[in-house]
């Protein structure tokens, strides 16, 4: 660990990472990659909501324990006995950055964008089974359902539903969210520099943040957004004072940081984010359910998590966190675990015979794949230990990694075989509609799952009023996609945040993977 932190500092001497001291006031957040782009319901990115999370506000908000729903935009709502009408009643005096007042209008406006097939949100269906969206009055909102939907309040707080500026938008067109941006949220759009840095002021108006805070205003007059590949320099420029915080940590880092004396630290426990190889499974030699499960068989993911999250993650054996709401452990039960001997034998009773090159092949197509993957320090190590373990069995996976402004582009494409991916969720309906929904190909359901079963599955969880029957219909689809080997599980992540001496009250807080979700209580000693 000397070494690294050493290592660290000549790196940022040789001039490799921040040239000075943080400015007064300025908050300076470092992250490992950027955002595709800044338009809530177009971007899945966890660096974009991180972001967006400051610049905008949403109708309701999430509390620390990431499951009771507060106040946002909404100051209180109503749901009809049937379930299927949400009525918000929306706080009063809110002004987007520009000045212009919020009304429901806005609500309307937003929702129905982000539903609109012009849009080509890529999470359009968390929005829910819209039937429609009505502004009663300037400050009362109808979100009327075709049917019930018991996810709809924690979708609705997710940066997704963030409340937009028409103007705005029709201004930009596409560019709306590149080039500039107008919200409701603590801090206003001054500047982004792609792949450099995301320059933010504070919104002079801002009183109206989520209770969860307790500071209802920003108490910082800037917040620059700066992206730093390199976790060595991350470090050392949170230790010579040149940022004040990341959660973009190097694992190995972790407990050595939690005794430095000017560092703190902050982690959340009700955290959930995952990380996972998808297959998609009509693509050749991943299309094979054989050559899914002797994948699953061959790779050693307990020295994965090991090497990589030195102790910071644990081995995901199954979709799903047992902690989670709607958890099935019978589901889990049908991953295979580590046993390379069975991985042989499970390619060669489906007829993958060994070549001369150490690759197996059947009916002359080579056991070989490639595999995409957002440039991280994390996903290159998984995928490089993953491609040995395969190797050792006769397959060859083929790596190829992009730049994050790209990368979400590329894998919305049918261009690769499998992906490598890390997501957050707090149910397990939430987490199993995401990804295995068929009417969510092809992306974020990049594996092009098919299944009416687990489309059944799914609808039911989101429907039903029974906890019971929503129990059930929850772990049916977790047995089906864990029994066709969809995926091969990585690891469960824990989250940790940390900040420099003259960065108080930072606190983790972990919806849909950001640390710092509004930053309300966070202020500057110097």
């Amino acid at each position: 660990m000397k070494t690294t932190i050493a290592a660290a500092l000549l790196a940022l001497s040789a001039g490799t990472a921040l040239a000075q001291p943080a400015p007064r006031n300025t908050l300076v957040i470092l992250r490992e990659i950027d955002a595709d782009n800044y338009d809530p319901p177009r971007s899945t990115a966890r660096s974009a909501g991180e972001s967006l999370y400051m610049m905008s506000d949403t109708l309701v908000s999430l509390d620390w324990d990431m499951k009771t729903v507060r106040a946002g935009l909404a100051e209180r709502w109503e749901v009809s006995p049937d379930g299927k009408t949400y009525t918000f009643h929306l706080k009063r005096d809110v002004t987007f950055c520009d000045g212009k007042p919020f009304t429901a209008r806005d609500v309307v406006y937003t929702i129905n964008r982000w539903l609109d097939p012009a849009t080509r949100s890529p999470v359009r269906w968390r929005a829910g089974p819209v039937k429609e969206i009505r502004a009663i009055d300037d400050y009362t909102v109808e979100y009327e359902l075709t049917e019930p939907y018991g996810e709809l309040l924690y979708q609705l707080s997710l940066f997704f539903a963030s409340i937009v500026d028409q103007a705005t938008v029709e201004k930009l067109g596409a560019n709306f969210g590149v080039q500039g941006f107008n919200g409701t949220g603590p801090y206003c759009w001054t500047s982004w520099t792609p792949r450099q840095e995301l320059i933010l002021t504070k919104h002079p108006r801002y009183t109206w943040g989520p209770p969860l805070y307790q500071n209802p205003a920003p108490q910082v007059d800037r917040v620059i957004w700066r992206v730093v590949p390199e976790s060595q320099t991350r470090l050392a420029a949170l230790q010579t004072g040149q940022a004040d915080a990341t959660q973009y940590i190097p694992p190995i880092a972790i407990s050595q940081l939690r005794r430095m004396p000017n560092v703190r630290m902050s982690t959340q426990e009700n955290y959930f984010w995952d990380h996972f190889v998808g297959f998609k499974v009509d693509k050749p030699v991943v299309n094979d359910p054989a050559v899914r499960r002797a994948i699953n068989q061959a790779v050693n993911r307990a020295a994965i998590v090991q090497a990589v999250w030195f102790g910071n993650a644990t081995p995901a054996d199954g979709y799903m966190n047992p902690n989670t709401a709607g958890y099935d452990a019978e589901a889990a039960k049908l991953v295979p675990s580590f046993d390379p001997e069975a991985a042989r034998r499970t390619l060669d009773d489906a007829g993958w015979t060994m070549g001369s090159d150490n690759v197996r092949a059947k009916d002359g197509l080579r056991a070989s794949f490639l595999v995409y993957a957002l440039n991280t320090q994390q996903g290159r190590q998984v995928l490089e230990a993953m491609q040995a373990d395969l190797r050792r069995v006769g397959i060859e996976m083929k790596i190829q990694v992009w730049d994050a402004t790209v990368g979400w582009g590329r894998l919305a494409t049918q261009e690769f075989d499998a992906f490598i991916m890390s997501y957050p969720y707090v149910t397990a309906t939430d987490g199993m509609a995401l990804y295995f929904d068929s009417r969510n190909k092809p992306t974020p359901n990049r594996m092009n799952w098919t299944s009416p079963e687990t489309d059944r599955a799914l609808d039911q969880a989101k429907v039903a009023l029974d906890p019971a029957v929503r129990l059930a219909a929850i772990a049916e689809a977790q047995r089906i996609v864990s029994a066709a080997n969809v995926w091969f599980p990585i690891a469960r992540e824990q989250i940790w945040v940390a900040s420099s001496m003259r960065a108080e009250g930072i606190r983790a807080h972990g919806i849909y993977g950001v640390a710092l979700y509004k930053g309300l209580d966070i202020r500057l000693t110097r």
